[in-house]
């Protein structure tokens, strides 16, 4: 009883109309769900699993950026984010990881306080926020949005070891004239091309300029029918990161998810 008027008074503070009972119901359910599941040995099933070659997908649920040995500190959350905290949470050893996906958007967005060099503060992140609902899912509370940050990606792209991308929303820069790609830091006048373990306020990006795609792809069926302006979009951060991307993501339905089997010359 405690929890439920604990969150009533959260959702009110943040003034956010949801229906907590209805929440409550199917929080009850959830539990009994898990109720009726074994309790195993996780480390010795995962480990079985992987010895009878049977795939096996571990899904992060936070950024790189919010790591707590890794991220911008001390702008993180309290765990591992990377990669690598796949292997303590599953109890796995380091060379049994195979691939490792990268995912992320079009465009960058933060959750919160922090650095955020590449942050739009004006009607082009505005359009961002609402094309591509960057909206808290229980508090309303906007995201920060920006143009993407080659640097900080390149960065995430080391750290995990990540062998191919997902690039989602792609959709979201679909009205966007230009399109600004962040590849260098000026700091005191000195062009840096790396991620500094101290992100400071002062960090200002140099943008590469891109054409924009500026067109609907809710129509686009597959990556030959994509824009020309997009598909360079895509090839020139493959060059620059190194790793192919593998998917690319125009719209919320599963539908609207491209699979090529080549983006660029990968």
């Amino acid at each position: 009883a405690f929890l439920v008027k604990k969150h009533a008074l959260i959702l009110k503070y943040y003034n956010f109309d949801y229906d907590l009972s209805e929440a409550e119901l199917e929080w009850m359910e959830a539990i009994e769900t898990i109720r009726s599941l074994d309790l195993i040995d996780s480390e010795h099933f995962i480990n079985d699993a992987i010895k009878a070659n049977k795939s096996i997908l571990a899904e992060g649920a936070q950024g790189t950026l919010l790591d707590i040995d890794f991220g911008s500190y001390p702008y993180v959350t309290s765990s591992n984010t990377v990669c690598a905290g796949a292997c303590i949470g599953l109890g796995i050893a380091p060379n049994q990881t195979g691939e490792v996906i990268g995912i992320f958007k079009a465009y960058c967005t933060r959750v919160g306080s922090g650095p955020f060099p590449t942050e739009l503060k004006d009607e082009n992140g505005k359009k961002m926020q609402e094309a591509g609902n960057e909206f808290g899912a229980t508090t309303g509370r906007p995201r920060r949005c920006g143009w993407i940050d080659l640097p900080a990606l390149k960065y995430a792209v080391m750290i995990n070891g990540v062998t191919n991308l997902i690039m989602t929303k792609a959709d979201v820069l679909n009205e966007f004239e230009t399109i600004n790609v962040c590849t260098h830091y000026n700091y005191h006048g000195e062009e840096i091309d790396y991620f500094p373990y101290e992100l400071i306020e002062d960090l200002t990006p140099v943008y590469k300029e891109m054409k924009g795609w500026n067109t609907d792809l809710s129509e686009v069926k597959s990556m030959e029918d994509v824009p020309t302006e997009l598909a360079d979009y895509i090839a020139y951060l493959e060059a620059e990161l190194g790793v192919p991307v593998t998917m690319v993501s125009i719209g919320p339905d599963r539908k609207q998810m491209l699979m090529p089997e080549k983006v660029s010359a990968y």
